[in-house]
């Protein structure tokens, strides 16, 4: 795939993502308008939309329609932004900017900005039902994309991980299996999520899905090395956020751990393993070409 070719469709992959997005908080009644322009701020900046991304491509390549479920595609970067929401707050991270622009918190109020990440921490789940409701999708299939997510996303997820990275800054004795069970938890899950409900939602069958979740995994590790090292050698005006912050909070990363050109090196090789389970799908160009760009990305 040509690079032009890769710029246009990403282009029109984030636009639709972007407008589905927005037709979530726009009717906004007087008692909840504050709280959901502060989910509005959220979901609407400049993001790499890579999750859903991921679902819409395992949806075509599975044989799917995406553009018939978008609105399911999209719950999963409202998990996403939700946790950004919260990853900000000072009794979290405790950081002022966010692609650029103020965290939540610091442009609406940390108690909008929780009740925002709430929100969309919930949303999903309705959007789901809502489409069982309407008839779009079957019952087991809303069974299955609600453990899915839910699972991504909860103790055993995504915020599992997030208690993990708060709990080994205490380890005494810290490891490279508990650094990739932090990630796998932390990153890896919810990327995961993201490949299998796009299959999901094409009817694939349990074979093609657990290659799609092992891919999402290859991908999740790679996907947070890059960020770590960022962290490290990036810029504000490239990331739109504090450099350094992992190290100000004595967070324990790859690129701390094992140094940033070995980060680098792993970085590569799950890149690379990412790479050989996708060559397992028919109309894989894109995604190959979205795998590999992400390596050498700056921001």
């Amino acid at each position: 795939m040509l690079k032009e070719d890769f710029d246009k469709q990403n282009e029109e992959y984030r636009e639709l993502i972007k407008n589905t997005l927005h037709s979530f908080t726009k009717r906004k009644a007087f008692y909840k308008k504050e709280v959901m322009q502060a989910m509005e701020y959220s979901i609407l900046s400049a993001g790499k939309r890579i999750r859903p991304i991921l679902a819409i491509e395992f949806c075509k390549m599975c044989g799917g329609k995406y553009e018939d479920c978008i609105d399911i595609i999209c719950t999963i970067e409202l998990i996403h932004c939700f946790s950004l929401i919260h990853d900000d707050l000072p009794c979290m991270d405790d950081d002022d900017y966010r692609r650029g622009m103020p965290s939540c918190h610091k442009k609406f109020s940390e108690a909008h900005a929780l009740l925002a990440g709430d929100a969309l921490n919930t949303l999903p789940f309705e959007i789901i039902s809502n489409a069982y409701k309407s008839g779009k999708i079957p019952a087991d299939m809303a069974i299955k994309l609600v453990g899915e997510l839910s699972f991504a996303t909860g103790i055993n997820g995504m915020i599992g991980g997030q208690a993990f990275d708060m709990y080994s800054v205490k380890m005494k004795h810290f490891n490279t299996l508990n650094l990739n069970l932090m990630h796998e938890l932390k990153t890896c899950r919810l990327i995961e999520a993201a490949c299998v409900m796009g299959c999901i939602l094409a009817n694939a069958d349990d074979e093609t899905i657990e290659v799609a979740r092992d891919f999402g995994k290859k991908f999740g590790y790679a996907f947070q090395i890059v960020d770590d090292v960022l962290d490290v050698e990036g810029s504000f005006d490239d990331l739109g956020k504090p450099i350094g912050s992992d190290s100000k909070n004595g967070k324990i990363t790859y690129a701390s751990f094992i140094g940033v050109q070995e980060a680098k090196a792993v970085a590569r090789h799950q890149t690379l393993e990412a790479l050989k389970i996708i060559k397992k799908f028919d109309n894989n160009e894109f995604l190959e070409f979205l795998t590999m760009s992400l390596l050498d990305r700056k921001k």
